[in-house]
């Protein structure tokens, strides 16, 4: 999903479109459905925006993806607890490492070192006991348990990647874990650096439940 010429979007001729990706259920015989849209969504009147940020000196930086959708996010926040994260972590250097971008083709959500070390050293905080040791989930993630999830999720609290505009991504305490199967949960989240991945993204496990738009002419 990206904006280069053979993109969906250039494909169709479309400026815009939106989906919404249901969450995972565990329920036997039962498969969610989600929603795409090709041009106006009838349920955008609540939406909030952020603007897409290009480069037009992209060229120039070796590390960037200058065809992602590449969004401007400040800050994370679990519970009421705000990371102490630089706001520049999320954004691209001159080489192009830390652009933030969306990627509904990614299962999880990935950060670069400097930030998936403050997320993890604060779950660590929450509920270091727990934590599954020597374990790690797809290579990338490492911040996975065997006890009770739902005591976990009360532990840890909601989840929130915050952008400019006042817009963010709650994550419900709910949908924090992620079940990777034989009774492990893991945060949603690994580390973009084991990916060989310089930037951050931001998966479809933490789009489930909400209407996204791209919006790629305004």
């Amino acid at each position: 999903m990206n904006r280069g010429r053979l993109s969906f979007v250039s494909q169709a001729k479309v400026s815009k479109f939106s989906y919404c990706i249901p969450p995972k259920s565990n329920r036997p015989g039962f498969t969610p459905t989600g929603s795409f849209y090709l041009g106006d969504n009838p349920n955008s009147h609540g939406f909030k925006y952020v603007s897409l940020l290009t480069f037009p000196e992209s060229q120039r930086m070796p590390n960037l993806d200058p065809l992602a959708y590449t969004v401007p996010m400040i800050g994370i926040r679990i519970g009421r607890k705000k990371l102490n994260i630089s706001g520049s972590v999320f954004r691209p250097d001159a080489g192009g490492s830390g652009q933030t971008m969306v990627d509904s083709g990614s299962e999880f959500t990935y950060l670069v070192d400097a930030a998936y070390d403050k997320v993890r050293e604060e779950i660590v905080r929450l509920v270091g006991p727990k934590l599954k040791k020597d374990y790690v989930y797809g290579g990338t993630a490492d911040m996975c348990f065997t006890d009770n999830a739902v005591e976990i999720q009360r532990l840890i609290s909601d989840l929130t990647f915050e952008f400019r505009r006042g817009v963010e991504i709650l994550v419900p305490k709910e949908r924090v874990l992620v079940n990777v199967g034989g009774g492990i949960h893991c945060v949603g989240i690994g580390r973009s650096s084991m990916l060989g991945a310089a930037s951050n993204i931001i998966g479809n496990v933490h789009q489930q439940n909400l209407w996204v738009e791209f919006d790629v002419t305004n």
